[in-house]
């Protein structure tokens, strides 16, 4: 049987660049976003280049209802998945917790924490009942060491980790894979969704750092997905050569090298 994998947030990124590696390896792909268009055109070019069907489900995370209208459908079409990676995540802002923007602060932990539970509670049964299936949850590296004005970001990754540790208790007599991968800097959308849209503010994020690309993580999540079947890697934290944990990195320009 093809396997199916089923990516969310994946109109840019992170989830677009896994989307596209494991159509290239051959899987069926579901793809969700709120973003219509980029999903349409997803789909028509993975189905393009690939030959493999591409099932787009335009949903946000944070609608309860609407991630439970769409999977209910989604599952009178697709009799299994076989890969979720819940991918659908962002930050919001950087600020002290005393000036922090609630509203930020509500997102953040709406999209990160609620919309990674309401689509893990949708098909964690589908896996449940094959009792095969891996959950790759996408964390960061400020799950796993918080960064000064990060507070909220900071905790919904926290979070994330502390669910994937739960969910592979729970999971684990139905031969049920979870996996949380945590990456550091990423060159994405990140930083501009972060700052609100303010390009020249995102790109010093990145400036002299070389930081990682979403095809790192796409390798990443695939190499996970694709080990064999008593192997279960639980975490895996990914930084570029220049940093070393969530708080501490350096600019290319100050590595030491040999002549």
């Amino acid at each position: 049987m093809k396997k199916t994998i089923f990516v969310t947030g994946a109109t840019s990124g992170f989830g677009k660049a896994i989307a596209a590696l494991f159509a290239q390896k051959g899987f069926d792909v579901i793809v969700s976003g709120r973003r219509r268009e980029r999903l349409d055109a997803l789909k028509q070019e993975l189905e393009h280049q690939y030959a493999v069907k591409v099932t787009a489900l335009c949903f946000d995370v944070r609608d309860k209802a609407a991630v439970e209208q769409a999977i209910h459908e989604l599952k009178k079409q697709v009799s299994h998945i076989d890969v979720l990676v819940n991918n659908a995540g962002l930050a919001a802002g950087l600020a002290t917790i005393d000036e922090g923007n609630t509203d930020n602060w509500d997102r953040m932990i709406d999209t990160n924490i609620k919309g990674l539970l309401y689509v893990t509670r949708q098909i964690a049964p589908m896996m449940r009942e094959q009792c095969s299936g891996h959950i790759i949850n996408i964390g960061s590296t400020a799950g796993k060491l918080a960064y000064r004005n990060g507070n909220v970001y900071c905790a919904t990754k926290f979070a994330v980790d502390a669910l994937s540790q739960s969910m592979r208790i729970d999971l684990l007599p139905y031969g049920i894979k979870v996996t949380a991968i945590n990456p550091g800097m990423a060159e994405t959308e990140f930083s501009l969704v972060r700052f609100d849209g303010d390009e020249e503010r995102a790109a010093k994020m990145y400036e002299g750092v070389n930081a990682l690309k979403a095809e790192d993580i796409a390798d990443a999540v695939y190499y996970c997905a694709s080990l064999p079947p008593h192997v279960c890697i639980n975490d895996l934290t990914l930084t570029c050569l220049t940093q070393a944990n969530g708080f501490y990195a350096i600019k290319e320009a100050e590595r030491v090298r040999r002549d």
